[in-house]
């Protein structure tokens, strides 16, 4: 029997070794993650580390507390060693590369958040940069995370925000001048609102001059529903010609006179207004991080300002500085910490209005 209660003391430091260790970790779990869902990943990062390395150091407290010879005590401790470098030999290539590649995607800053950007067969809005992977947001409304080593080690197209070029290539056949051609291509251009539009004839193919007509969008965001715009522009006005779009294979397989030609009925058109912007549901998560990236530059550079007259001020004035400072450092930190429920309800894709 007292041999009995000599062993249940023994084990009586581990079992509370244990239960501290186990709860001190769910305290900071949630207190460091949990509580903080809408966290990115790049904030993500460092906490998850602190809690690895507070998971290896109540690993090895509870490898103390074992009421076991001090030698075996030593041999576990070291197995949880070798176990820890094995994991981090077989995991560091890659994680220590993206790393690495993250560090130098922000010293270059080949791109920001809600820039558009294509690397490879993906194309999308920036939602969010890390130190290991970059997210973006496609025109079908997915997240992609990028591994920083692709985007380092492939080209990266970058939309300018200040301006791009929008492009529709298609092809006629030799019996329509090239020159009536141009000015119709121009004019539908003109009317989606593009700025300097311009026609080029890229290629002679052996049945048809294929034609690019392109404008420099002003308003990047709005990139989709320009390309479609254009797309319906040029349809509306080329049909409004009595010119027929249509492959010269096709025509030359049809048993009809030449004077015979495919044009679509007329139809009234849809206003704009009726016309839904695809961009508000595809890329909302890639606008709302580049609105706080906005917000949190222009706060940046009014804070350092005032800091500067701070300096020089005194009194009154010195505390009534101090106090804007503070009530801005606190805007910072809610746009570096913004709200589940907020987020939920900015992040909700408003529903197009059907036309009557």
């Amino acid at each position: 029997m007292e041999q009995l209660s000599d062993q249940i003391m023994a084990f009586i430091p581990l079992f509370i070794t244990v239960v501290l260790a186990v709860l001190l970790l769910l305290a900071l779990h949630w207190l460091l993650l949990a509580r903080h869902p809408e966290m990115g990943n790049e904030r993500r990062l460092p906490r998850q580390l602190i809690m690895l390395v507070l998971s290896l150091a109540a690993a090895v407290l509870i490898a103390i507390a074992l009421p076991v010879s001090v030698s075996t005590r030593n041999q576990v401790i070291g197995l949880i060693g070798v176990l820890v470098s094995g994991v981090i030999a077989f995991s560091s290539t890659t994680v220590t590369t993206n790393l690495m590649a993250g560090l130098m995607l922000r010293n270059t800053r080949p791109f920001r958040v809600g820039d558009f950007i294509r690397v490879g067969e993906h194309f999308g809005r920036v939602a969010e940069r890390g130190l290991l992977d970059t997210e973006i947001q496609t025109e079908h409304r997915e997240l992609v995370s990028l591994p920083n080593t692709y985007l380092i080690t492939n080209p990266v197209e970058v939309v300018l925000s200040d301006g791009a070029i929008v492009s529709v290539t298609l092809s006629l056949g030799y019996d329509l001048h090239h020159g009536q051609v141009e000015n119709l291509l121009i004019e539908a251009a003109g009317e989606v609102g593009l700025a300097e539009p311009f026609c080029q004839i890229v290629e002679l193919g052996d049945h048809a001059i294929t034609y690019r007509v392109s404008g420099l969008l002003s308003e990047v965001k709005s990139l989709l529903t320009t390309r479609s715009n254009l797309y319906r522009a040029i349809l509306d006005t080329l049909h409004g010609n009595d010119i027929e779009i249509v492959s010269p294979g096709f025509m030359n397989q049809r048993q009809l006179s030449e004077t015979t030609k495919i044009l679509p009925a007329s139809v009234i058109k849809a206003t704009s207004a009726e016309l839904f912007k695809p961009e508000e549901i595809v890329f909302d998560k890639a606008e709302q991080a580049q609105a706080r990236e906005e917000q949190k530059q222009e706060l940046q550079s009014e804070i350092k300002a005032l800091a500067v007259q701070a300096k020089s001020a005194s009194g009154d004035d010195k505390q009534r500085i101090t106090e804007v400072i503070s009530e801005k450092t606190d805007q910072m930190t809610s746009l570096e910490h913004p709200k589940q429920d907020e987020g939920e309800q900015q992040g909700s894709a408003p529903q197009p209005s059907s036309p009557n």
